[in-house]
C-alpha cells in the first residue's frame, strides 16, 4: 500500500495537496527550494493566503504526517509541482520541471509512481521520462503520468478533492496506476487517457476561459467608444436563453489563464488564430486600462491645476486572494508608478509587500482625488469615497 510521498515544490498547489495527502493518513514529504519556505511549514505555518489550508498544516504537522526538507527522500509517489513560467517571446519554460526531475532520479526506485501536476506544454510528461532515463532511471520500472490541478483559488482544499480529475499515463498501465492512487482522496471521477490528451486537456480548459473573457473585454473596450454601459448591456444580452457572457476586468491574470493559451499557441503557430487573438485582446485590454487612467489624470490635472493621487485598488490577479502572479491590476500600478503618477497601492490581502508600500483602503476612500477598481475585492464593495471613480472591474455595480 502506498504510504510515503514526496511532493515538489510548496507552492499554491504543492503545499495544499502535501497538507490534504498528510490529513488523509499519507506520510508526506514537501521539498522546496526555499529554506524560508521549509522553516515556515515545519513550524506549522502557511506562506500563502487560502482558506482552510492553515488549519490543514498545522495539523499534518502536529501530528507528524507532513515535513518539509530541501532534499528528495525515498518515497512511494513522487508529485512535481512546480511552476512552468515561460521566456521572453511566450516560449514555454519547463526548467523547474527538468531539475525538479533531476532531484528525485537517486532516489527513485522501481514501482514508484512520479506524477506531474504542473500545468505543461504537450510533450513534458514524455520529457520528464527522458530525463530520469539521462540521470541512468530505469524508466521502464516506473508509473510516470500527468495529472493537472484544475482547482480554483480560495477554495482549493475543498476542490482537491470533489473536483474531477484527469489522469494520463506514459503508459496505459501507469495511467491505471496513478488513477488508482488518486481515487484514494478524490470523491469525484477520475478519468485516464494518455500524457498528451491530459496535458492539452488543461491547457485547452484555460484556453477556452480565455478566449470567453477576450469576449468580454472586447465588449468593454467597445462599449467605452460608442458610450455605453457595458455592465447593463451585458446584462440585457444574458437573458437570451443561450447567451453566458462573462464579466470584463482589467485584463488576464493568475499563473494559469494568462499562461498556457501560450503554450498551444507556441506549439500550435499559425493554426492557433483564435486562441493567439484572446491573448492579445486580454493583455491589450490591460494597457487600455492604463491610457484611460492616465487620461482621467491629465484631466484632472488641466481642471485643478495639479497631480492627483490615485488609489489602485487590488493588486492581486483575481478577487479576495493575495496571488500576484501575471497580475493585470500589478502590472497597471506599476506602470502608472513607471510615469511618475502618485499612485497609491491598495490590497486587502496582503500584510506587506517587499517593494511596494501598501494602503489602508478606508484611508485612500477618503483622501485619493481618483479612486480607481482593479479588483473585485469584497472590501470594496459599497464603500464610500471621496474621488473620482474609474471601474474595471464592476465593484460599484448594483444589481437589477
Amino acid at each position: 500500500m502506498t504510504k510515503d510521498i514526496c511532493i515538489v515544490g510548496l507552492g499554491y498547489i504543492g503545499l495544499p495537496t502535501a497538507a490534504l495527502l498528510a490529513n488523509q493518513g499519507y506520510q508526506v514529504l514537501g521539498i522546496d527550494v526555499s529554506e524560508e519556505v521549509v522553516s515556515t511549514v515545519n513550524n506549522g505555518d502557511i506562506h500563502i493566503v487560502e482558506p482552510e489550508l492553515d488549519a490543514y498544516v498545522a495539523k499534518a504537522v502536529q501530528e507528524k504526517n507532513l515535513v518539509a526538507g530541501l532534499t528528495p527522500k525515498p518515497a512511494d509517489v513522487f508529485i512535481i509541482a512546480v511552476p512552468t513560467p515561460f521566456h521572453d517571446g511566450h516560449v514555454p519554460n519547463i526548467d523547474y520541471v527538468e531539475t525538479a526531475s533531476r532531484a528525485i532520479a537517486p532516489v527513485l526506485k522501481p514501482g514508484n509512481m512520479v506524477i506531474l501536476e504542473s500545468t505543461s506544454p504537450v510533450g513534458t510528461t514524455e520529457r520528464v521520462a527522458d530525463v530520469l532515463a539521462e540521470e541512468g532511471v530505469d524508466t521502464s520500472s516506473l508509473f510516470i503520468a500527468h495529472c493537472p490541478e484544475r482547482v480554483l483559488p480560495g477554495h482549493i482544499m475543498r476542490e482537491l478533492t470533489e473536483n474531477d480529475r484527469i489522469v494520463g499515463g506514459i503508459t496505459s498501465e501507469a495511467g491505471e496506476k496513478v488513477a488508482d492512487f488518486y481515487r484514494s482522496f478524490v470523491t469525484g471521477d477520475v478519468l485516464v487517457t494518455d500524457a498528451r490528451t491530459a496535458e492539452m486537456a488543461k491547457l485547452t480548459e484555460n484556453s477556452f476561459r480565455d478566449v470567453n473573457i477576450a469576449f468580454a473585454n472586447e465588449l468593454s473596450i467597445l462599449c467605452d467608444k460608442f458610450k455605453i454601459d457595458v455592465w447593463e448591456l451585458i446584462r440585457l444580452a444574458n437573458r437570451h436563453p443561450r447567451v453566458n457572457i462573462l464579466q470584463p476586468g482589467t485584463g488576464v491574470g493568475g499563473h494559469c489563464i494568462a499562461v498556457d493559451p501560450w503554450f498551444i499557441v507556441h506549439e500550435g503557430g499559425k493554426d492557433a488564430r483564435l486562441i493567439r487573438a484572446a491573448r492579445e485582446i486580454n493583455d491589450y485590454k490591460t494597457a487600455w486600462v492604463v491610457e484611460r487612467i492616465i487620461d482621467t489624470v491629465k484631466a484632472f490635472h488641466d481642471e485643478h491645476g495639479r497631480a492627483p493621487s490615485v488609489a489602485c485598488m487590488g493588486l492581486a490577479f483575481k478577487p479576495d486572494i493575495d496571488d500576484l502572479r501575471e497580475s493585470p491590476a500589478l502590472s497597471v500600478f506599476q506602470s502608472l508608478v513607471l510615469e511618475d503618477i502618485d499612485a497609491l497601492a491598495v490590497e486587502p490581502n496582503l500584510k506587506r509587500h517587499k517593494s511596494i508600500v501598501l494602503n489602508d483602503y478606508h484611508d485612500v476612500a477618503d483622501t485619493a482625488d481618483i479612486v480607481v477598481y482593479l479588483v473585485s475585492h469584497n472590501e470594496f464593495k459599497g464603500l464610500k469615497v471621496r474621488g473620482k471613480v474609474l471601474d474595471f472591474c464592476g465593484v460599484t455595480v448594483v444589481a437589477k
